[in-house]
């Protein structure tokens, strides 16, 4: 079972998308300086399709996007939800923000549009870093995963 802590509206974490973005409890990963340790507990309201639908309903209409922010201790449910999420809304896109090196096993990524991976490894930096070890991935309707991470690096002229 799904739970998370809590959810906003976010700009940064998807390029060109508004996204909501579900912040999920229960984190297995102990990432060293995790910004976010509260997310460790298995504590927060249960996420299901019930509990999705009331948050699309709710601020569907003012996002392109719904990201799970986490999940890795359950993520063939996060791909369940996303799967739903892309029959329900199919305008509305889907990512998943893992910490996770590489997709779990029998993992599948159509259900998304979007797939971030990799710990947190403090010395290499957010998705913003060129050192990152992160990657943020756009997954096409065939699976296929094509490394997007440069969006988030600013050009200067």
């Amino acid at each position: 079972m799904l739970r998370y802590h809590n959810f906003d509206i976010v700009f940064a974490e998807i390029p060109d998308e508004t996204t909501l973005a579900v912040n999920l409890t229960g984190c297995p990963n102990r990432c060293p300086g995790c910004h976010s340790p509260h997310l460790q507990r298995d504590a927060g309201r249960q996420l299901d399709e019930r509990e999705l639908a009331a948050l699309l309903d709710r601020y569907g209409h003012s996002v392109t996007c719904l990201c799970f922010m986490g999940g890795d201790a359950a993520p063939l449910e996060v791909a369940r939800l996303a799967a739903w999420v892309c029959c329900t809304w199919p305008a509305l896109r889907v990512g998943w923000y893992s910490g996770r090196p590489q997709l779990p096993e029998g993992f599948i990524p159509e259900a998304f549009d979007y797939v971030k991976l990799g710990p947190w490894i403090e010395a290499r930096g957010p998705l913003t870093a060129p050192t990152t070890n992160q990657r943020l991935y756009r997954v096409d309707r065939c699976g296929r995963m094509t490394d997007i991470t440069a969006r988030f690096r600013r050009h200067t002229a």
